[in-house]
């Protein structure tokens, strides 16, 4: 099942309470409930959604995470593989509460409807909007604002949202405000209730006799906005962000759907990224390499000088701790990771033919491996280990 946003779930509005939040929960898991549905898959993957839901929802710190970087962010618990045993233990203070009060021992709540005496309105949501932003390197090190502008659905102002011509609405006859109808039937187990959205308010509660010219009684219209994005440091490619009620707006002063921020890089023409940590391929000639030196390497936000030691062999990797990127929601940073090549000519000058003649002749430019040198695959194998 794919995942929702988890708001939608529990049908609860962004600026819901704790008490919100916790009735949404224990209404979904009394109509989910496997005791309720027994042998219905679908019906327990649901149960499972909305358990997980309200874990991040529940919590402060969750929820401050998951608002601002949507699923990323949450870190909350998975329940995709969790058994039902699982589910009931950690929520079992809820749903014992629910057993107790809502299935009366024996399930003699069947008279009562099932919880089908409250009222529900139907509340519109405006669907989500996504957006691709490429970012530097620089940008993902520091983090960044950008304004960007966006074509989406917005409250009618001629209306404000309503939907009404002239701002007024009626009670809806059939339903009395309610936005649902009970239908009772007769069962062996005695008298049963059903309830369901009202057909003539679609839910509302009220109906709007004349419709706004403008919006077509719908209560938005195409426009456009612009958004200020603050992106973290330490994004990545890929890494979808949430901007919480900046998607299309919902019909009928309705909850507005969000905008997804699909995270792109350019990519660096002197730096490669492989996590938090980035990699810089550098070349220095044989002298430099025997003599040793000092050389200055592009990192993020401009350039570092390093010592080069003499006997720096090709292949050799010199580590530079915290010139890496951050790692979000941390203050910890990857590392500059710069491999070492040593630069060997193509074509030589006769005097520096001759020179190297003379030098092939040396004892001491005969390789002499120890055994602190390593092979390539080792120095390879190092790094990624």
């Amino acid at each position: 099942m794919e995942k929702r946003d988890y708001y939608e779930v529990l049908e609860v509005q962004k600026n819901a309470t704790a008490d919100e939040i916790k009735k949404a929960y224990r209404k979904k898991a009394l109509q989910y409930h496997p005791d309720r549905n027994p042998g219905d898959k679908e019906a327990e993957e649901k149960f499972k959604e909305a358990a997980e839901a309200y874990s991040v929802l529940s919590d402060e710190n969750k929820r401050a995470r998951y608002d601002r970087f949507g699923f990323a962010g949450a870190q909350g618990q998975d329940f995709s593989g969790a058994s039902m045993n699982d589910i009931f233990g950690q929520f079992s203070d809820i749903l014992s509460d629910l057993l107790n009060n809502s299935f009366g021992g024996g399930f003699s709540g069947f008279g009562s409807g099932f919880g089908g005496g409250g009222s529900q309105r139907q509340v519109y949501r405006g669907s989500n909007l996504r957006l691709k932003v490429k970012l530097t390197l620089d940008e993902v090190s520091t983090g960044v604002k950008k304004k960007v502008k966006v074509n989406k659905y917005v409250p009618c102002t001629k209306c404000g949202g309503t939907g009404s011509e002239d701002g007024k609405t009626e009670t809806c006859p059939t339903c009395h405000g309610r936005g649902q109808v009970v239908t009772t039937r007769n069962s062996i187990f005695g008298q049963m209730q059903t309830v369901s959205v009202c057909p003539t308010c679609k839910g509302e509660g009220h109906i709007i006799k004349k419709k706004c010219s403008c919006c077509n009684g719908d209560g938005v219209v195409k426009g456009e906005e612009i958004i200020e994005l603050d992106i973290p440091a330490g994004v990545a490619e890929g890494m979808q962000l949430s901007v919480r009620g900046k998607g299309n707006a919902g019909a009928h002063n309705g909850v507005a759907g969000d905008l997804l921020i699909l995270i792109e890089e350019t990519k660096d023409d002197r730096l490669e990224r492989d996590g938090n940590n980035l990699i810089y391929n550098l070349f220095i000639s044989m002298p430099q390499a025997a003599l040793g030196c000092n050389v200055d390497v592009p990192c993020v936000g401009g350039t570092v000088n390093i010592k080069i030691p003499a006997g720096t062999q090709s292949g050799d990797i010199i580590r530079l701790r915290g010139k890496g990127l951050p790692e979000i929601n941390s203050y910890s940073r990857g590392e500059l990771i710069v491999n070492v090549n040593v630069w060997t000519p193509k074509r030589l000058s006769k005097d520096e033919e001759q020179m190297m003649k003379t030098l092939l002749g040396s004892d001491n430019f005969k390789p002499k491996p120890g055994a602190n040198d390593k092979s390539a695959f080792d120095k390879i194998r190092d790094f990624f280990s």
